[in-house]
């Protein structure tokens, strides 16, 4: 029998976020520790009238391939990946980290060149599938957010609403919420982030903000955009520590003149920022935007899906742009790196507070 929190996670994932429809492909990307929510994923997909195409993966696997693959692995075309990802109208996501940090001593620009080799499945992934990712609580992953296993499972099915009676309609309710906020960021052509060591400004004049409702992450809770790419104008500190392939970055520090990473410092992962910053040419460029709004998340956990969704944070992302945004950086880099502004930071829009201090002044 499958745990009904487990089945409720499933139908929320295949009913809500991607609305698998009859006769569909839909690829079930799920990491071994989730195996259950993978049983209670195919099940509700062959329910959906839609046929799973289940591809399980070990916490270590990625970890394997960097180690041990041959040059022409590393930088041959993913012919079979592609042609799959091809075939599918919809992709769940379901990562499940074991908080081994398998991948800490692995050599970063093996990493950078094996991103590079899966840019075209990624991009056939988010451009053209209803797609969402999410994250399964595992003790590896307690333990790196400094709780119980208990306690993380609660806190993980409690940011995607799954204990309250009516999770879809939490959601409509957020994302109604967020169209509210969108109405006045689009009325803006510059935002400026204000915080501790952190004066940034930033132009998304004619840029789409996009309502992430549960859709693509779940859980969710942020409003996004593609700043333009030559805008970016100062510096800005991200607080949040981040963890990139077991890798703990802390404290990281960009300037940018153009739009473009000039200076880039981190108290804790140097080598890692700079590799990131290294991947191709886009990467020293802003892809998105985003501010988080998810009054049920209110501490970091080392998982940006859930950081960036913090109530009262703001993140930017190096790297790729999402094209509904009107974005239009090219890379196979995407990193999220969260400032939180609770503390007495200021978003304005044109030059007027929008939000202080976490909270919006609408």
């Amino acid at each position: 029998m499958i745990d009904p929190v487990l089945e409720r996670y499933a139908d929320l994932l295949v009913g809500y976020c991607t609305e698998v429809a009859p006769d569909e492909h839909v690829y079930l990307s799920v990491e071994t520790p989730a195996a259950e929510l993978g049983r209670a994923l195919v099940r509700r997909v062959l329910q959906a009238g839609a046929q799973p195409h289940l591809r399980l993966s070990y916490p270590a696997y990625g970890a394997d391939i960097l180690e041990f693959a041959s040059d022409s692995v590393l930088d041959g075309a993913p012919e079979i990946e592609l042609a799959e990802m091809q075939r599918m109208d919809a992709f769940i996501g379901v990562s499940a980290p074991d908080g081994g940090r398998v991948l800490q001593a692995i050599d970063k620009a093996r990493l950078a060149r094996w991103r590079r080799r899966l840019q075209p499945v990624q991009e056939e992934r988010v451009n053209r599938t209803r797609w969402v990712g999410t994250r399964f609580p595992t003790a590896g992953a307690a333990q790196d957010a400094g709780m119980s296993l208990d306690a993380y499972e609660r806190f993980v099915f409690d940011a995607m609403y799954l204990y309250d009676d009516d999770p879809v309609q939490r959601w409509l309710e957020l994302r109604e919420r967020q169209a509210r906020l969108i109405a006045w960021l689009e009325r803006a052509d510059e935002v400026r982030i204000l915080a501790a060591g952190t004066d940034l400004r930033l132009s998304v004049k004619g840029r789409r903000w996009v309502n992430s409702d549960g859709k693509r992450n779940m859980p969710s809770g942020e409003v996004f955009t593609g700043p333009h790419e030559a805008s970016a104008e100062g510096s800005i500190t991200f607080d949040v520590p981040s963890t990139v392939e077991g890798v703990d970055v802390e404290k990281v520090q960009l300037t940018f003149r153009q739009g473009r990473v000039v200076s880039a410092t981190a108290e804790r992962g140097q080598e890692v920022l700079d590799a990131q910053l290294d991947t191709d040419a886009g990467a020293r460029l802003l892809g998105e935007l985003g501010i988080g709004t998810n009054e049920r998340i209110q501490r970091a956990t080392r998982s940006t899906l859930f950081d960036e969704k913090i109530g009262g944070t703001v993140h930017l992302a190096l790297g790729r742009s999402y094209v509904e945004t009107g974005g239009v950086n090219e890379s196979a880099l995407h990193w999220d790196l969260i400032c939180d502004l609770r503390g007495g930071g200021t978003l304005l829009l044109d030059g007027a507070p929008f939000q202080e201090s976490g909270r919006f002044l609408l």
